[in-house]
């Protein structure tokens, strides 16, 4: 089996944030945008007989993840309890809970709601992103 082939059946075991995550690191490596377009040439479709027609819109997101990336250990137990209130879990699984990190602590909820989340936890001390 070829290396590419040994890379593509890897990312096909990949969740959703670990691609996310590979993507961003891919990006800081080796100084490139994932979402810049690529190559030379621009591919045009036909347009319908009855004249131009604007290309559909992309849909604005609407549902945010938000992801806890780190927990400084002299502020485990400050980000611990916003944690616990967040998440809506009983003090004895917040630390099973942060165990492995990054971890999305809340997922497919409103822009205001994912903001609110990660400004509690980044003033606990945490390292948060929305996503």
């Amino acid at each position: 089996m070829s290396t590419v082939s040994e890379i593509i059946e890897k990312l096909k075991t990949l969740t959703l944030l670990e691609a996310s995550e590979l993507v961003s690191q891919i990006e800081e490596t080796f100084g490139v945008d994932a979402s810049a377009p690529v190559g030379g040439g621009v591919v045009m479709a036909a347009m319908p007989a009855g004249g131009a027609e604007a290309a559909p819109k992309e849909e604005e997101k609407t549902l945010f993840d938000v992801v806890l990336e780190e927990i400084p250990a002299d502020k485990k137990v400050g980000i611990y309890k916003v944690v616990r209130n967040i998440a809506n879990i009983a003090v004895n699984q917040v630390k099973e809970f942060t165990g492995t990190l990054p971890k999305a602590l809340k997922e497919s909820i409103s822009k205001e709601e994912a903001e609110a989340a990660k400004q509690q936890l980044e003033e606990a001390g945490a390292k948060v992103k929305i996503v």
